[in-house]
């Protein structure tokens, strides 16, 4: 896991300690780290995300829209309001974060950034909402600019690709990945519940290169109980 502990930034350290005791009863009640909104492929408005996060109970989430954080800053607003408003009352943490296309491998994966500056020159390229190309769509380079502005990389769904995880997670680990998303509904069952076997082939798989474990519903309908 090659994190650069002096760039890492504070929020990024209290996101690392809440992922080295994800499991898979963590999501979707008491963490949600993969969700989207109409500012990139979601349905969800951010303040029906927030409004949901609330109803939901969950402690804490990261808004991952495709090269986008403007759901994220609007959340963020609204969680402001909302504390503003409830003085004293118990409010999730919201980090930042943002789904990113690369290279590795010669195939199109999906990197999470969390925990990230969202203005550190790093990220500029993969906030346009568009996915970059040439030397800023291989996956060294998107690890690096995360790792920049002081951000946590996670490999997405690393059993869903036109390559296998037991290839993709070693050599994600070997660009200097920080995690993978161990817990993940493949299938979109209903009610969410993280993929038995492919789970417990990519917690095998984090522990081997001292990953950290991830969860999230990537979820892009009207519920953040279910991916669809």
């Amino acid at each position: 896991m090659a994190v650069n502990l002096a760039r890492t930034t504070a929020s990024a350290e209290l996101l690392k300690q809440v992922f080295q005791n994800i499991d898979a009863q963590s999501c979707p009640r008491l963490f949600n780290f993969h969700m989207h909104t109409i500012y990139s492929d979601g349905k969800l408005q951010p303040s029906g995300l927030m409004e949901q996060v609330m109803a939901i109970g969950l402690k804490g989430l990261a808004i991952t829209d495709h090269h986008s954080i403007s759901g994220y800053q609007a959340s963020l607003a609204w969680l402001e309001n909302w504390k503003w408003t409830n003085p004293g009352a118990s409010t999730p943490h919201l980090w930042s974060g943002v789904e990113i296309n690369a290279n590795l491998l010669d195939i199109e994966v999906h990197i999470l950034a969390y925990a990230f500056e969202p203005e550190h020159p790093s990220m500029k390229p993969y906030l346009l909402r568009k996915a970059t190309t040439g030397k800023e769509y291989q996956a060294s380079k998107v690890i690096a600019a995360i790792h920049e502005a002081g951000g946590l990389a996670v490999l997405a769904h690393p059993a869903r690709y036109k390559r296998s995880h037991f290839d993709l997670i070693p050599a994600a680990a070997k660009k200097g990945i920080d995690g993978v998303e161990s817990f993940y509904a493949y299938n979109n069952p209903n009610p969410w519940k993280p993929s038995p076997l492919e789970s417990e082939q990519v917690q095998k798989l984090a522990d081997e290169y001292f990953l950290l474990n991830t969860c999230g519903t990537d979820s892009h309908g009207l519920s953040l109980l279910q991916r669809l």
